[in-house]
């Protein structure tokens, strides 16, 4: 089993499309699809899931979207927190949740906070992420303490940028999934995608089911995973 699965979720407005309905009504039939790949990688033991939920792109959306999205992401919050407490999942957020409403904000940090002692599932939610603007962040950090003189310049590796990402302290993805059939990664964890295995299905997010899931990560067992070497 991967020790870590990444996720973009697309295709919830062209399901909505299909069907002649709101892009926010599949953006509602796409929460189902994260319980369900949240609860599947909890019962088959893996120990770190990122979706990525929003990105920095995303802001560029129209407002009225923009807004309905965060009321959805809201209300999602406040439902999951119960099983996330229940079945020892942990809560953390990457990127940049300052730019999120206060109200989000706030619900993000209480089910951070009740759940910062569990273990058995880490599911990272990407908001307001940007795969660029999290290295650049990153590279300001170690900047400011060489100038501050806490940090010589012959220290910056990779290992120094690693442990200043949004990531620091989660594996990189073993496996990246996904859904809609777009053959881009779209900013999405740039640097930790490095040498993480990619499947991509054409099945728009809403329909992404549990068989589907558990196809693709029998496949990824069948992989032999080189890393640059023979």
């Amino acid at each position: 089993m991967p020790a870590h699965v990444a996720i973009i979720m697309d295709g919830n407005g062209r399901w909505a499309q299909k069907r002649l309905l709101s892009r926010i009504t599949g953006h509602e039939k796409g929460a189902e699809a994260v319980r369900m790949v949240v609860r599947t990688c909890r019962e088959v033991g893996i120990p770190f899931l990122t979706l990525y939920a929003f990105s920095t792109e995303n802001w560029k959306r129209p407002q009225t979207e923009v807004e309905a999205l965060m009321r959805l992401l809201r209300r999602f919050l406040k439902a999951e927190l119960p099983e996330m407490l229940q079945n020892n999942i942990r809560l953390h957020v990457i990127g940049r949740t300052e730019r999120l409403p206060v109200k989000v904000q706030q619900i993000l940090t209480r089910a951070v906070r009740e759940t910062q002692a569990n273990s058995a599932l880490n599911l990272n939610l990407a908001l307001s992420y940007g795969g660029r603007d999290e290295i650049t962040r990153a590279a300001r950090a170690l900047c400011a303490e060489v100038q501050a003189g806490s940090l010589r310049l012959e220290d910056i590796t990779e290992e120094a940028l690693t442990a200043r990402l949004d990531t620091r302290g989660t594996p990189d993805p073993d496996l990246l999934i996904r859904t809609g059939g777009d053959m881009r990664i779209s900013n999405f964890l740039l640097w930790q995608l490095a040498y993480t295995e990619i499947f991509v299905t054409s099945t728009l997010w809403p329909d992404f089911g549990r068989e589907q899931f558990l196809e693709i990560l029998n496949e990824f067992q069948g992989r032999e995973r080189r890393f640059g070497r023979i």
